[in-house]
């Protein structure tokens, strides 16, 4: 029997957002109460109640309330025929009573907006459902996930089972007709050569490959080539061995271990530290492990925060608020509509890594204490970068005794692999103890943690503080030269550089033709990264770029700009219309 589509003409008055936060409890109530959903969900077919026909017929109009409520009381006849025939007692609600007994909630709580003020679904009101009304300006969602009645489990089709190849297949096949589809390109590092590299065209032959300029690499200061950190490397696997042996907990922390999380409170000005495999799992574990465990938290985000703490912030399902990119006056807004004495958590990065903006960080810092949060900042994109020993932005501005807590990566500016955590000495024990991200996966191995410590000593010796000066010096450069040529460059404060194309098809274009015709490798930036519509070009400078490298990259990019049929433009104009900037989708 074919089953036509229908849209319900009451929960169609709901937003996508509240319908998602109630799904279970609406379908739960929708099968007991609702003659379309019970015969959807539970596939009920009868020739006396559902004749397809005049579904169908009736299916070009909204069923009238009468229309509803008749097959309604058929199908509850039927029902209870069904049960005189067997020895089973039947178990069916008295919807016209139900809400004035003092029973428990059956079906739990349906969270909707103020706004809904119209919604009248005849049988979602005359079942035992709470209707608690929220704004949904707050964007916080709250959702019972105890179900008393749970959906009869459908039928399992054991002749035709689920095909998992062509769902895959029609998945990615998706991506790559709307040009979101990534192909790694195949770089090889040379050792001593950076910001050169080799590109491969066989995976096993390097005799087929070519010398590339790079210009995308997140290894800023190209530490990761550096000779001390080699070194380092080298030693710690003589003596130690390639793998660390366990878990933190089981035979996995070693004095490196220990003396890593010393040096990186002493440069972050803290009481202790926390060494993660990655930044990403740092901030997931974090903030998840916090929210969770803080009574009735609340967590206020930046709209433009990484995918990291996004994921943290929803896994941890306690109510969030987002407010605009660095935007001080919404997040005090926000923050005054919650009560004083709820735990808070604010949690935003320094330098955004995409557009390259940097936030006004103590005004942050001092709009969140003013109303009792803890502050939670990703200075990722800063450590190694700003300030006098390369402790990130708070360092920088000279307020690092006012953030609670800082995660960092080892991965970036000091050229390995690892994230942390650095904080109070109370905090980080209660993250080691409770934060599973941290407890259950092997610690990282001695190479890692020798040539991080390499790293950090550099980052505060005079020698790292030239390296940022030279850095900073050939950001400056090439951003001027940028826009001298007409490219439509994203102006920043960091050392970020983003140039704006707004199509992945043609982003994905200039970075083939910039490496094919002129051996320079730049990688497109397209969704999910950042938003459709604002796809770009992000170029990141080193010391080690030269002048001439950089006249390279200029002339290139000028004319593979022009090549696939965009426009330049001038001097004044660069600076007239600057592209609007669209983050990152939040939770």
């Amino acid at each position: 029997m074919a089953i036509p589509v229908l849209k319900c003409p009451f929960l169609s008055q709901l937003t996508l957002q509240q319908v998602r936060a109630s799904a279970p409890h609406i379908l739960n109530a929708g099968v007991e109460s609702c003659p379309i959903f019970s015969q959807f969900a539970r596939k009920i077919s009868t020739s006396n109640v559902h004749d397809t026909g005049n579904l169908s017929s009736s299916m070009t109009r909204p069923l009238s309330l009468d229309e509803i409520k008749a097959v309604h009381g058929k199908m509850l006849e039927h029902k209870h025929h069904q049960y005189s025939l067997s020895n089973i007692k039947p178990v069916i609600p008295n919807l016209n009573t139900s809400l004035k007994t003092n029973k428990s909630n059956l079906y739990g709580e349906i969270t909707i907006s103020t706004e809904c003020e119209d919604l009248s679904c005849p049988f979602l009101k005359s079942t035992p459902i709470a209707f608690r009304r929220v704004n949904m300006d707050l964007d916080t969602i709250e959702v019972n996930r105890t179900y008393a009645h749970p959906i009869a489990s459908a039928k399992v089709d054991t002749k035709n089972p689920f095909e998992y190849d062509p769902f895959f297949d029609a998945k990615i096949e998706a991506k790559k007709l709307d040009n979101s589809y990534r192909v790694f390109k195949r770089v090889q590092r040379k050792s001593g050569c950076f910001p050169k590299a080799e590109e491969l065209n066989m995976l096993n032959d390097d005799s087929d490959s070519r010398t590339i300029t790079v210009w995308c690499s997140n290894d800023y200061l190209g530490l990761g080539q550096h000779p001390k950190l080699k070194k380092a490397v080298i030693d710690a696997v003589t003596i130690h061995g390639s793998g660390s042996g366990g878990t933190r907990n089981i035979s996995g922390t070693s004095p490196l271990h220990e003396k890593l999380e010393h040096q990186l409170a002493r440069l972050h000005q803290k009481e202790s530290a926390l060494v993660f495999t990655s930044c990403y799992v740092a901030n997931d574990t974090t903030l998840f492990t916090l929210a969770k465990a803080l009574p009735k938290c609340h967590i206020l985000s930046d709209s433009g925060n990484h995918a990291s703490m996004i994921q943290g912030i929803r896994n941890s399902q306690v109510p969030k608020h987002i407010f605009r990119h660095n935007d001080i006056s919404h997040l005090e807004e926000l923050l005054k509509k919650i009560p004083r004495h709820t735990p808070k958590i604010v949690a935003f990065e320094t330098v955004h890594s995409m557009d390259g903006s940097i936030c006004d960080l103590e005004a942050m810092l001092d709009v969140a204490h003013a109303y009792g949060s803890i502050t939670f900042i990703d200075e990722v994109h800063a450590v190694g970068l700003y300030g006098d020993n390369g402790a990130g932005i708070g360092e920088r501005d000279h307020v690092l005794h006012k953030m609670d807590i800082i995660s960092g990566t080892l991965g970036k500016a000091f050229g390995s692999i690892g994230g942390y955590i650095a904080g109070s000495a109370k905090m980080t024990d209660f993250i080691r103890s409770y934060g599973s991200g941290f407890i259950f996966t092997t610690s990282m191995p001695p190479t890692v943690l020798a040539s991080s410590l390499a790293a950090i000593e550099i980052s505060m010796s005079d020698e790292g503080r030239a390296l940022r000066r030279k850095q900073q010096e050939n950001v400056r450069e090439l951003r001027s030269k940028l826009i001298d040529a007409g490219l439509p460059v994203i102006i920043s404060p960091s050392h970020i550089i983003p140039i704006h194309v707004g199509n992945a098809a043609l982003a994905t274009l200039l970075c083939n033709h910039l490496i094919d015709r002129y051996a320079i490798y730049i990688q497109s930036i397209n969704y999910p990264t950042v938003e459709r519509g604002t796809e770009r070009l992000r170029i990141a400078a080193t010391p080690y770029h030269t002048s001439e490298m950089i006249d390279q990259l200029v002339d290139a990019l000028t004319h593979v700009w022009k090549d696939v049929g965009l426009r330049l433009k001038g001097v004044e104009q660069q600076h007239q219309h600057q592209q609007p900037l669209v983050l990152r989708h939040h939770a």
